[in-house]
Protein backbone atom coordinates (compact mmCIF):
# COMPACT_ATOMS: atom_id res chain seq x y z
CA UNK A 1 0.00 0.00 0.00
CA UNK A 2 3.23 2.29 0.33
CA UNK A 3 2.99 3.81 -3.14
CA UNK A 4 -0.95 3.98 -3.45
CA UNK A 5 -0.56 6.35 -0.21
CA UNK A 6 3.08 8.13 -2.16
CA UNK A 7 1.25 9.35 -4.80
CA UNK A 8 -2.29 10.00 -2.79
CA UNK A 9 0.12 12.38 -0.10
CA UNK A 10 1.31 14.10 -3.43
CA UNK A 11 -2.04 14.45 -5.36
CA UNK A 12 -3.08 16.17 -1.68
CA UNK A 13 -0.37 18.20 -1.72
CA UNK A 14 -0.59 19.52 -4.90
CA UNK A 15 -4.13 20.34 -4.51
CA UNK A 16 -5.15 17.65 -7.23
CA UNK A 17 -7.49 14.59 -7.33
CA UNK A 18 -5.97 11.42 -8.31
CA UNK A 19 -7.29 8.60 -11.14
CA UNK A 20 -6.15 5.49 -9.97
CA UNK A 21 -5.38 3.32 -13.27
CA UNK A 22 -5.70 -0.12 -11.85
CA UNK A 23 -4.65 -3.83 -13.02
CA UNK A 24 -8.03 -5.55 -14.57
CA UNK A 25 -6.35 -8.53 -15.15
CA UNK A 26 -4.78 -7.77 -18.41
CA UNK A 27 -1.33 -7.06 -20.01
CA UNK A 28 -0.35 -6.63 -23.46
CA UNK A 29 0.77 -10.44 -23.48
CA UNK A 30 -1.30 -12.27 -20.98
CA UNK A 31 -5.22 -12.16 -19.97
CA UNK A 32 -6.95 -13.58 -16.47
CA UNK A 33 -10.11 -14.54 -17.53
CA UNK A 34 -13.37 -13.27 -16.20
CA UNK A 35 -13.90 -16.67 -14.06
CA UNK A 36 -10.76 -15.67 -12.45
CA UNK A 37 -10.55 -12.28 -11.58
CA UNK A 38 -12.19 -12.11 -8.27
CA UNK A 39 -8.99 -11.95 -6.42
CA UNK A 40 -8.01 -8.80 -8.71
CA UNK A 41 -11.47 -7.36 -7.99
CA UNK A 42 -10.91 -8.25 -3.98
CA UNK A 43 -7.39 -6.45 -4.22
CA UNK A 44 -8.61 -3.13 -5.11
CA UNK A 45 -11.50 -3.00 -3.04
CA UNK A 46 -9.25 -3.61 -0.34
CA UNK A 47 -7.08 -0.83 -1.97
CA UNK A 48 -9.91 1.92 -2.19
CA UNK A 49 -10.70 1.12 1.85
CA UNK A 50 -6.95 1.65 2.12
CA UNK A 51 -7.82 4.98 0.18
CA UNK A 52 -11.14 6.01 1.58
CA UNK A 53 -11.63 3.95 4.72
CA UNK A 54 -12.69 5.36 7.74
CA UNK A 55 -9.60 4.57 10.02
CA UNK A 56 -11.39 2.10 12.42
CA UNK A 57 -11.78 0.10 9.08
CA UNK A 58 -9.39 -3.13 8.08
CA UNK A 59 -7.51 -1.45 5.84
CA UNK A 60 -8.29 2.15 6.59
CA UNK A 61 -6.78 1.56 9.82
CA UNK A 62 -3.46 0.60 8.20
CA UNK A 63 -3.91 3.98 6.86
CA UNK A 64 -4.24 6.01 9.42
CA UNK A 65 -1.45 3.62 11.80
CA UNK A 66 0.97 5.14 8.40
CA UNK A 67 0.25 8.77 9.82
CA UNK A 68 -3.30 9.63 7.46
CA UNK A 69 -6.33 8.91 9.85
CA UNK A 70 -8.11 11.28 7.26
CA UNK A 71 -9.33 9.65 4.27
CA UNK A 72 -7.83 10.35 0.48
CA UNK A 73 -10.46 11.73 -2.02
CA UNK A 74 -9.83 9.06 -4.82
CA UNK A 75 -12.77 10.46 -6.99
CA UNK A 76 -11.68 8.60 -10.44
CA UNK A 77 -10.98 5.25 -11.21
CA UNK A 78 -9.48 3.69 -14.95
CA UNK A 79 -10.38 -0.02 -14.98
CA UNK A 80 -7.43 -1.03 -16.92
CA UNK A 81 -5.47 0.96 -19.86
CA UNK A 82 -5.67 -0.02 -23.29
CA UNK A 83 -7.43 -3.04 -23.57
CA UNK A 84 -10.75 -2.25 -25.10
CA UNK A 85 -11.80 -5.15 -27.77
CA UNK A 86 -8.98 -7.91 -25.81
CA UNK A 87 -10.91 -11.02 -24.70
CA UNK A 88 -12.00 -10.86 -21.45
CA UNK A 89 -12.20 -6.98 -20.95
CA UNK A 90 -15.81 -6.51 -20.69
CA UNK A 91 -15.95 -9.44 -19.05
CA UNK A 92 -13.18 -8.43 -16.03
CA UNK A 93 -14.41 -4.93 -16.40
CA UNK A 94 -18.05 -5.84 -15.58
CA UNK A 95 -16.55 -7.77 -12.59
CA UNK A 96 -15.07 -4.71 -11.20
CA UNK A 97 -17.37 -2.20 -12.46
CA UNK A 98 -20.36 -3.67 -10.41
CA UNK A 99 -17.94 -4.22 -7.16
CA UNK A 100 -16.77 -0.91 -6.92
CA UNK A 101 -20.34 0.73 -7.98
CA UNK A 102 -22.09 -0.73 -5.02
CA UNK A 103 -19.15 -1.03 -2.38
CA UNK A 104 -18.14 3.19 -3.56
CA UNK A 105 -21.40 4.79 -5.41
CA UNK A 106 -19.99 8.29 -5.92
CA UNK A 107 -16.93 7.03 -7.96
CA UNK A 108 -16.43 7.64 -11.08
CA UNK A 109 -15.24 4.82 -13.50
CA UNK A 110 -13.27 4.96 -16.41
CA UNK A 111 -14.08 2.53 -19.92
CA UNK A 112 -10.79 2.41 -21.52
CA UNK A 113 -12.95 1.72 -24.78
CA UNK A 114 -13.40 4.95 -27.08
CA UNK A 115 -16.92 6.87 -27.19
CA UNK A 116 -16.17 9.43 -28.94
CA UNK A 117 -17.93 8.02 -32.54
CA UNK A 118 -20.47 5.34 -31.48
CA UNK A 119 -21.78 4.58 -28.10
CA UNK A 120 -20.00 2.83 -25.60
CA UNK A 121 -22.25 -0.91 -25.06
CA UNK A 122 -21.09 -0.95 -21.27
CA UNK A 123 -22.05 1.25 -18.38
CA UNK A 124 -19.38 4.00 -17.47
CA UNK A 125 -19.18 7.39 -16.48
CA UNK A 126 -15.95 7.95 -18.57
CA UNK A 127 -14.50 6.67 -21.72
CA UNK A 128 -11.00 7.09 -21.88
CA UNK A 129 -8.82 8.75 -25.35
CA UNK A 130 -5.73 8.44 -26.42
CA UNK A 131 -3.84 9.89 -29.47
CA UNK A 132 -0.38 9.61 -30.38
CA UNK A 133 0.37 11.24 -33.92
CA UNK A 134 2.44 13.25 -36.48
CA UNK A 135 1.51 17.33 -36.07
CA UNK A 136 -0.45 17.31 -39.09
CA UNK A 137 -3.13 14.47 -38.07
CA UNK A 138 -3.40 16.16 -34.72
CA UNK A 139 -3.81 19.91 -35.47
CA UNK A 140 -6.73 18.30 -37.83
CA UNK A 141 -8.26 16.23 -35.02
CA UNK A 142 -8.79 19.38 -33.45
CA UNK A 143 -12.52 18.67 -34.64
CA UNK A 144 -13.01 15.61 -32.63
CA UNK A 145 -15.44 15.92 -30.65
CA UNK A 146 -17.86 18.52 -32.38
CA UNK A 147 -20.57 15.54 -33.07
CA UNK A 148 -19.61 13.47 -30.47
CA UNK A 149 -23.30 12.38 -28.59
CA UNK A 150 -23.95 14.62 -25.82
CA UNK A 151 -25.75 11.73 -24.00
CA UNK A 152 -23.93 9.07 -21.90
CA UNK A 153 -20.03 9.41 -20.46
CA UNK A 154 -17.87 12.12 -20.66
CA UNK A 155 -14.47 11.66 -22.45
CA UNK A 156 -11.37 12.05 -20.29
CA UNK A 157 -8.94 12.77 -23.29
CA UNK A 158 -5.78 10.96 -20.87
CA UNK A 159 -3.05 10.80 -22.79
CA UNK A 160 -2.57 13.19 -26.25
CA UNK A 161 1.19 14.09 -27.85
CA UNK A 162 2.86 14.71 -31.27
CA UNK A 163 5.58 12.13 -31.59
CA UNK A 164 7.77 10.37 -33.57
CA UNK A 165 9.60 11.89 -36.76
CA UNK A 166 7.88 16.03 -36.56
CA UNK A 167 8.41 15.86 -32.42
CA UNK A 168 12.02 15.27 -31.97
CA UNK A 169 12.79 16.05 -28.34
CA UNK A 170 10.01 18.83 -28.03
CA UNK A 171 9.21 20.68 -30.95
CA UNK A 172 7.39 24.06 -31.50
CA UNK A 173 5.70 22.23 -34.48
CA UNK A 174 4.43 19.90 -32.09
CA UNK A 175 3.41 22.38 -29.55
CA UNK A 176 1.47 23.69 -32.19
CA UNK A 177 -0.50 20.88 -33.42
CA UNK A 178 -1.34 19.91 -29.95
CA UNK A 179 -2.45 23.54 -28.97
CA UNK A 180 -4.98 23.43 -32.02
CA UNK A 181 -6.67 20.16 -30.87
CA UNK A 182 -6.66 21.81 -26.98
CA UNK A 183 -8.72 24.62 -28.16
CA UNK A 184 -11.30 21.62 -29.74
CA UNK A 185 -11.61 20.23 -26.44
CA UNK A 186 -11.98 23.63 -25.04
CA UNK A 187 -14.86 24.81 -27.14
CA UNK A 188 -16.42 20.89 -26.05
CA UNK A 189 -15.63 20.62 -22.78
CA UNK A 190 -19.54 20.22 -22.40
CA UNK A 191 -18.18 16.57 -23.40
CA UNK A 192 -15.03 16.26 -22.62
CA UNK A 193 -14.54 16.67 -18.76
CA UNK A 194 -10.41 16.21 -18.45
CA UNK A 195 -7.36 16.10 -20.54
CA UNK A 196 -3.50 15.33 -19.86
CA UNK A 197 -0.35 15.86 -21.90
CA UNK A 198 1.69 12.49 -21.89
CA UNK A 199 4.26 12.01 -20.69
CA UNK A 200 4.49 14.29 -18.43
CA UNK A 201 8.32 14.12 -17.08
CA UNK A 202 11.58 11.92 -18.03
CA UNK A 203 14.70 11.69 -16.76
CA UNK A 204 17.20 12.75 -19.34
CA UNK A 205 19.17 9.86 -18.40
CA UNK A 206 17.07 7.17 -18.83
CA UNK A 207 14.72 8.46 -22.07
CA UNK A 208 12.87 5.99 -23.78
CA UNK A 209 9.69 7.84 -24.63
CA UNK A 210 10.59 11.24 -26.95
CA UNK A 211 8.89 13.41 -26.37
CA UNK A 212 7.93 14.58 -22.59
CA UNK A 213 6.60 17.40 -21.35
CA UNK A 214 9.27 18.30 -18.53
CA UNK A 215 13.12 17.01 -18.83
CA UNK A 216 15.41 16.35 -15.72
CA UNK A 217 18.65 15.02 -14.49
CA UNK A 218 20.32 15.60 -11.05
CA UNK A 219 20.69 19.02 -10.76
CA UNK A 220 19.01 20.94 -14.12
CA UNK A 221 15.51 20.74 -15.98
CA UNK A 222 13.92 22.85 -18.85
CA UNK A 223 10.46 22.45 -20.02
CA UNK A 224 9.65 21.54 -23.93
CA UNK A 225 7.14 23.89 -26.20
CA UNK A 226 4.51 21.23 -25.21
CA UNK A 227 4.80 21.97 -21.46
CA UNK A 228 4.77 26.70 -22.52
CA UNK A 229 1.94 25.68 -24.70
CA UNK A 230 -0.13 24.00 -21.59
CA UNK A 231 0.21 27.20 -19.90
CA UNK A 232 -1.98 28.69 -21.75
CA UNK A 233 -5.21 26.73 -21.04
CA UNK A 234 -4.62 27.24 -17.19
CA UNK A 235 -7.31 29.94 -16.91
CA UNK A 236 -9.51 27.14 -18.55
CA UNK A 237 -11.18 25.31 -15.72
CA UNK A 238 -14.22 26.65 -14.51
CA UNK A 239 -14.18 28.91 -17.61
CA UNK A 240 -17.06 29.98 -19.95
CA UNK A 241 -16.57 29.53 -23.50
CA UNK A 242 -17.48 32.27 -25.03
CA UNK A 243 -18.37 32.32 -29.13
CA UNK A 244 -15.70 33.28 -31.56
CA UNK A 245 -15.90 32.78 -35.29
CA UNK A 246 -12.82 33.14 -37.62
CA UNK A 247 -13.49 34.55 -41.38
CA UNK A 248 -10.13 34.79 -42.94
CA UNK A 249 -8.80 33.05 -46.74
CA UNK A 250 -6.02 31.22 -44.06
CA UNK A 251 -9.10 29.73 -41.47
CA UNK A 252 -7.68 26.29 -42.97
CA UNK A 253 -4.46 27.04 -41.11
CA UNK A 254 -6.11 28.80 -38.14
CA UNK A 255 -7.58 27.30 -34.99
CA UNK A 256 -9.07 29.60 -32.43
CA UNK A 257 -10.98 29.48 -28.98
CA UNK A 258 -12.16 31.43 -26.41
CA UNK A 259 -13.69 32.01 -22.71
CA UNK A 260 -14.25 34.39 -19.54
CA UNK A 261 -12.61 34.11 -16.45
CA UNK A 262 -12.66 36.42 -13.11
CA UNK A 263 -8.97 36.94 -11.65
CA UNK A 264 -9.52 38.79 -8.10
CA UNK A 265 -12.92 40.12 -9.12
CA UNK A 266 -11.74 41.38 -12.87
CA UNK A 267 -13.13 39.78 -16.21
CA UNK A 268 -10.84 39.05 -18.82
CA UNK A 269 -12.14 37.54 -22.31
CA UNK A 270 -9.00 35.15 -23.67
CA UNK A 271 -8.97 34.86 -27.32
CA UNK A 272 -6.52 31.73 -28.26
CA UNK A 273 -5.05 31.38 -31.87
CA UNK A 274 -2.71 28.46 -33.57
CA UNK A 275 -1.26 29.49 -36.60
CA UNK A 276 -0.25 26.51 -37.98
CA UNK A 277 0.78 27.76 -41.52
CA UNK A 278 3.96 29.11 -42.62
CA UNK A 279 2.55 32.80 -43.36
CA UNK A 280 1.74 35.75 -41.53
CA UNK A 281 -1.74 36.10 -40.80
CA UNK A 282 -3.80 40.15 -39.92
CA UNK A 283 -6.53 39.54 -38.27
CA UNK A 284 -9.25 42.28 -36.78
CA UNK A 285 -10.65 41.29 -33.93
CA UNK A 286 -14.29 42.68 -32.90
CA UNK A 287 -15.80 42.81 -29.80
CA UNK A 288 -19.44 43.88 -29.21
CA UNK A 289 -22.33 44.00 -26.41
CA UNK A 290 -19.46 44.68 -24.04
CA UNK A 291 -20.76 45.72 -20.45
CA UNK A 292 -17.57 47.67 -19.57
CA UNK A 293 -14.67 48.97 -21.75
CA UNK A 294 -11.58 47.30 -22.49
CA UNK A 295 -8.83 48.19 -20.34
CA UNK A 296 -5.81 48.74 -22.35
CA UNK A 297 -3.05 48.64 -19.15
CA UNK A 298 -5.03 45.60 -17.80
CA UNK A 299 -4.92 43.26 -21.40
CA UNK A 300 -2.02 41.67 -22.65
CA UNK A 301 -0.58 39.54 -25.66
CA UNK A 302 1.24 36.58 -25.20
CA UNK A 303 3.24 34.52 -28.20
CA UNK A 304 4.53 31.04 -28.27
CA UNK A 305 7.04 31.05 -31.62
CA UNK A 306 10.70 30.79 -32.83
CA UNK A 307 12.67 31.32 -36.17
CA UNK A 308 12.44 27.64 -36.82
CA UNK A 309 9.43 25.33 -36.49
CA UNK A 310 11.59 22.78 -35.56
CA UNK A 311 13.59 24.21 -32.66
CA UNK A 312 13.47 22.77 -28.97
CA UNK A 313 15.19 23.60 -25.44
CA UNK A 314 17.66 22.01 -23.81
CA UNK A 315 19.69 22.07 -20.67
CA UNK A 316 22.06 24.84 -22.56
CA UNK A 317 19.76 26.69 -23.90
CA UNK A 318 16.14 26.10 -22.18
CA UNK A 319 14.25 29.24 -23.14
CA UNK A 320 14.51 29.13 -27.02
CA UNK A 321 11.13 27.90 -27.26
CA UNK A 322 9.08 30.07 -24.48
CA UNK A 323 5.93 32.34 -24.35
CA UNK A 324 6.55 36.15 -24.48
CA UNK A 325 3.83 38.79 -22.86
CA UNK A 326 3.56 42.31 -24.07
CA UNK A 327 1.25 44.69 -23.32
CA UNK A 328 -1.50 45.14 -25.64
CA UNK A 329 -1.22 48.60 -26.35
CA UNK A 330 -4.13 48.60 -29.41
CA UNK A 331 -6.87 46.31 -26.93
CA UNK A 332 -10.14 47.92 -28.01
CA UNK A 333 -13.54 46.90 -29.38
CA UNK A 334 -11.97 46.67 -32.21
CA UNK A 335 -8.25 45.91 -33.02
CA UNK A 336 -6.19 44.71 -35.86
CA UNK A 337 -3.70 41.84 -34.27
CA UNK A 338 -0.97 39.82 -36.71
CA UNK A 339 -0.22 36.30 -36.20
CA UNK A 340 3.80 35.38 -37.03
CA UNK A 341 3.89 31.94 -38.70
CA UNK A 342 3.94 28.92 -36.97
CA UNK A 343 2.26 30.84 -33.38
CA UNK A 344 0.39 30.29 -30.98
CA UNK A 345 -0.95 33.81 -29.21
CA UNK A 346 -3.55 34.45 -26.60
CA UNK A 347 -4.99 37.62 -26.20
CA UNK A 348 -5.96 38.95 -22.68
CA UNK A 349 -8.32 41.57 -23.11
CA UNK A 350 -10.06 43.08 -19.54
CA UNK A 351 -13.58 43.50 -19.66
CA UNK A 352 -16.55 42.16 -18.57
CA UNK A 353 -18.86 40.22 -21.24
CA UNK A 354 -18.64 40.43 -24.83
CA UNK A 355 -19.35 38.87 -27.98
CA UNK A 356 -16.28 38.26 -30.21
CA UNK A 357 -16.29 38.02 -33.57
CA UNK A 358 -12.53 37.65 -35.75
CA UNK A 359 -12.62 38.59 -39.03
CA UNK A 360 -9.94 39.04 -41.80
Amino acid sequence: MLPWKSISKLSEDLGAAPIWVFNNGISHNDEVSTAAIAPFVKDVLDSLEFARGSANSTWGSVRAAMGHPEPFPVKYVAIGNEDCGKKYYLGNYLKFYNAIRESYPDIQMISNCDGSSKPLDHPADLYDFHVYTDSKTLFNMKGTFDKTSRTGPKAFVSEYAVWRTDAGRGSLLGSLAEAAFLTGLEKNSDIVQMASYAPLFVNDNDQTWNPDAIVFNSWQQYGTPSYWMQKFFRESSGAMIHPITISSSYSGSLAASAITWQDSGNSFLKVKIVNFGSDTVSLTISVSGLQASINALGSNATVLTSSNVKDENSFSNPNKVVPVTSQLRNAAEQMQVTLAAHSFSSFDLALAQSELVAEM
